[in-house]
């Protein structure tokens, strides 16, 4: 097991500095300057942020996690400023978007979201997924804006 990998087993996340050069967070943060309003969760087919999925699926260090055989499922953007900020409680992201609705008596709290399918799908799944957030402004563990609340989907023991 990596450093990295047992990092996020141990405290399920992993903060990665540098992840990407600053030449490039400063080219993609450009590009998201023009993005529509001050959030969405469509932004998956814009080419700055496909441009984005597939250099973090092909960045070493997060290959060791098995990105190279991960498919984007979601490209989210939040630009809050001082002007245009909004609270947000403690929560738990715990939807996916999907093509569509099934009929699973596993999959619950369907929802739509700007157009798209929205589920909760068994924990398992959610176990297989790896949230990726990249902060174009200068933030970290200490003034971030998120807090990551562990176990609480439960286990699949």
């Amino acid at each position: 097991m990596t450093l990295l990998s047992s990092e996020l087993s141990q405290a399920g996340y992993s903060v990665l500095p540098d992840l990407i050069g600053i030449e490039e967070v400063d080219a993609i943060a450009r590009r998201v300057d023009g993005a529509p309003g001050t959030g969405t969760r469509r932004l998956l087919d814009a080419p700055w942020c496909r441009y984005l999925a597939e250099t973090l699926k092909a960045n070493e260090l997060l290959r060791e996690l098995g990105t190279e055989n991960a498919e984007p499922m979601q490209c989210t953007l939040f630009n809050k400023s001082p002007d245009k900020n909004w609270l947000v409680s403690l929560h738990q992201d715990l939807s996916i978007p999907v093509a569509e609705r099934v009929s699973s008596a596993h999959c619950i709290g369907w929802s739509e979201k700007e157009g798209e399918v929205f589920v909760q799908p068994p924990v398992a799944v959610l176990q297989e997924v790896l949230a990726l957030r990249v902060h174009f402004d200068d933030c970290d563990e200490r003034n971030g804006a998120l807090r990551v609340c562990r176990d609480l989907i439960g286990s699949a023991d």
